[in-house]
């Protein structure tokens, strides 16, 4: 019976290990990686967008014969998500970011065409001097006086900062209520200027006239006595008339105040006697005829039912 666990094993006399054929299976050149699109792209194969951030499950390679001051450059592998095409980019040491190599095109950037245009505009610079030493010399002339410009403009917000930084508490209080005072004293003459054209206003628009006597002085009855005549007299004599302010009209003619009053308030400063009269008092409704509600004569419930009622039993007095 053979072991279980084999610990020994048997080796022919003829046996050479050099003889044994060596497998051709190298060092895998890719490796798996989980990574997130750099930038959006549009599959070149079925036109789906795969924006940036997306995830993918990537196959990562080095590139060979090529590098960027001995910066390795590495190449993804990834796959379309609606048709599985196969998509590669790689990386761009040179500009910090990533090339779109194959199955995809990089979708339009904006502020990678205006940093492109600096860095052109830049290289031109530097050629156009290299040619033109009159040009050189303008342009250092025009850096030398934006620096001053901006060495001054950081001098007097120093010089700002320290005074600020040299103002005491009580200055500053004093400073804020000197603001204070002056923001109150504006706001009093516009509110004074506004209640000046508001009464001008006023004035243009509304005038007062005499309002008319609402009734005559009834005559009561009079007594012989000598005294009482300086009394009936004073009481005899009309009061003074009252003024009402009314609107003008339109063409600046004095308006009636009779026309402004509705007409029962003119039929009653007509007739006074009239206004004492009181108003008649109306019937009283029965809402439940109005309504349709026949009401019925009030009947005994208990004999309605059938049961006797016995008279109430007198107490005993003791």
């Amino acid at each position: 019976m053979s072991e279980r666990k084999v610990l020994n094993k048997y080796y022919p006399p003829d046996f050479d290990p050099a003889k044994i054929p060596r497998r051709k299976g190298g060092r895998p050149t890719q490796q798996v990686v989980r990574l997130m699109t750099p930038f959006s792209m549009r599959c070149n194969t079925c036109g789906e967008y795969i924006y940036k951030g997306k995830k993918f499950n990537a196959r990562k390679e080095t590139v060979e014969g090529e590098d960027y001051y001995g910066i390795k450059i590495f190449r993804f592998y990834i796959k379309c998500t609606l048709c599985s095409a196969e998509i590669t980019f790689k990386t761009d040491p040179k500009n910090t970011d990533y090339t779109a190599e194959h199955g995809a095109s990089r979708n339009f950037e904006p502020w990678r065409d205006e940093k492109a245009e600096e860095e052109g505009d830049k290289l031109a610079k530097m050629e156009e001097e290299e040619n033109n030493p009159m040009k050189a010399l303008e342009n250092r002339t025009q850096d030398s006086k934006r620096e001053m410009d901006i060495l001054d403009a950081l001098g007097d917000i120093r010089a700002r900062n320290a005074r600020n930084e040299r103002v005491s508490a009580r200055e500053v209080e004093d400073i804020l209520e000197r603001a204070i005072e002056e923001r109150v004293d504006v706001d009093d003459l516009k509110r004074k200027r506004e209640e000046d054209e508001d009464e001008e206003l006023v004035r243009r628009v509304f005038a007062k006239v005499a309002a008319p006597p609402s009734a005559l002085p009834v005559a009561g009855p009079s007594t012989s006595t000598p005294g009482s005549s300086s009394s009936a007299s004073s009481s005899a004599e009309p009061a003074t008339p009252t003024t009402i302010t009314v609107k003008r009209k339109a063409d600046g003619a004095q308006p009636d105040l009779k026309d402004l009053l509705s007409e029962s308030t003119r039929a009653i400063v007509s007739n006074p006697s009239a206004a004492a009269v009181p108003p008649p008092a109306k019937k009283r409704k029965d809402l439940a005829a109005s309504l349709g509600i026949k009401v019925g004569p009030k009947t005994n419930k208990a004999a309605a039912l059938g049961i006797k009622v016995g008279a109430p039993k007198a107490k005993a007095v003791v």
